[in-house]
């Protein structure tokens, strides 16, 4: 028995070993037949139990016609990053080692990686290093604990036990946000008991960044509790809102400032686009992810928090048989999720692996690329509709219904993938450079597929 767990799990490291190496060549994206995906998956669970070589080799068949690209150099679709070798080990590791990364009782190990990656990531991203670092799922759980600690700071302001008394009958919050925000913030309002109709959308500048003039005159045209929500990194055109500004202005009004940095909060770790988030550490809370730019494996992403005494308040619980609480706020004081995947490994050995000027250089590579992007498509005749700031570019091939037709015909042929947008009114082509592995060569043959499929 003890030698059968080793020949499995060699055999699946094998294969994903196989599969990793077959990226740069392996077609991004083909059409799927899903149905025949779900029938292979499909069928009634079996009585009696099957031997777990023949499970892997049953799920190796099944899922293998449905595995798109994602983590190779020409997928340019969602902002998605790919997965570095030493971050895929550590999760590998991550998956056998199976911590319950609640707290330092279930597993030191997992609380201690978090500590030290939380305080390299600080660093990195230019957030104050007293502040506290809640390792989540995604974004959308990042900006929900941002939101909540929100919450809970401008309610008790007010004299409201939000956490005791819920929202019925709390004195009214102003969410401002800008007009061009990310889906998750409306979503996370959501869960929070806010509703979207709470949002007072402020207008966005030519590039998509919030409107600092409109920002101020939101602000002075009422009073009361106010939480503001800002950008590091707009989904479509990579622009970034003014954040010290946009926070001084905030704290004058006695508010709290939020950053939803899905990628764009990156921008801090490379001195030559550092200046884009100039005064980033005036927010209040902050949201970002590591399975995008910092090419972490799925899932990965990170709560900050100014106030670490707020963080937990909003987040945390206490129960009889919990053991390990009670001093500085670590684990699940800082998540929605008490039973949690020890992501700090993976996190701790992925900034190991780069070091930081490797993060800086992975940064401005991906941008100098989605300049070279933006480049060959406007030689060949097409429409770069946004400024290319970071690592996004918007391209249009004519009406909305052409440009339909060349991003089906480019995720059909395979050569690279990248997805459609609507951004002021027009149907657009979305290219997203974030991925370490992609090289000038990946990107000119993305521009002569492109412009051969457009024609």
């Amino acid at each position: 028995m003890a030698e059968e767990p080793n020949r499995l799990f060699r055999t699946a490291a094998d294969h994903a070993t196989g599969y990793r190496r077959s990226l740069p060549g392996r077609p991004v994206g083909v059409p799927v037949d899903q149905e025949a995906l779900t029938r292979a998956f499909s069928g009634p669970l079996s009585r009696d139990p099957s031997p777990p070589e023949r499970v892997l080799a049953e799920l190796l068949a099944a899922a293998e016609p449905g595995l798109v690209a994602s983590a190779g150099p020409r997928y340019f679709g969602f902002v998605v990053g790919g997965a570095l070798p030493a971050a895929t080990a550590a999760d590998m590791l991550t998956a056998g080692w199976d911590q319950l990364a609640t707290n330092a009782v279930t597993s030191p190990a997992a609380i201690a990686a978090e500590a030290a990656a939380g305080a390299w990531l600080k660093d990195l991203l230019g957030i104050p290093a007293s502040a506290s670092t809640g390792f989540v799922t995604g974004c959308q759980a990042a900006n929900t604990a941002g939101l909540a600690a929100a919450r809970h700071r401008v309610l008790a302001e007010a004299g409201w036990d939000v956490e005791r008394r819920g929202l019925l009958g709390a004195p009214p919050i102003r969410v401002i946000a800008g007009e061009e925000r990310h889906g998750t913030i409306d979503r996370s309002l959501r869960l929070l008991g806010f509703g979207t109709d709470v949002i007072e959308p402020v207008p966005a500048g030519p590039n998509g960044a919030i409107d600092i003039k409109a920002l101020r005159m939101s602000l002075r045209a009422a009073s009361g509790p106010a939480i503001v929500c800002l950008q590091a990194g707009n989904v479509n055109t990579g622009a970034c809102d003014r954040l010290g500004e946009a926070c001084e202005l905030v704290h004058r009004h006695g508010g709290w400032a939020h950053v939803d940095g899905a990628f764009g909060l990156w921008a801090a770790a490379s001195p030559a686009t550092r200046h884009l988030v100039d005064g980033v550490e005036l927010a209040d809370s902050w949201a970002c992810d590591g399975h995008k730019w910092l090419n972490l494996p799925y899932d990965s992403a990170f709560a900050f928090c100014a106030r670490p005494d707020v963080h937990a308040a909003a987040m945390s619980y206490a129960a009889a048989y919990l053991t390990g609480s009670g001093g500085a706020p670590v684990g699940a004081d800082l998540t929605a999720e008490s039973s949690r995947r020890a992501r700090g490994f993976a996190v701790w050995a992925g900034l190991r692996e780069l070091g930081r000027d490797g993060v800086a250089a992975l940064v401005e590579r991906c941008c100098a690329l989605a300049r070279r992007f933006a480049q060959g498509l406007a030689s060949a005749g097409f429409e770069v509709v946004n400024e290319v700031v970071l690592n996004q570019v918007l391209v249009g091939f004519g009406d909305d219904a052409r440009t339909e037709r060349v991003i089906a015909a480019v995720q059909a042929d395979g050569t690279c993938w990248a997805g459609g947008t609507t951004w002021r009114g027009r149907r657009l082509m979305r290219i997203s450079v974030s991925n370490a592995t992609t090289t000038e060569a990946d990107v000119d043959l993305s521009v002569a597929a492109i412009t051969r499929l457009a024609a």
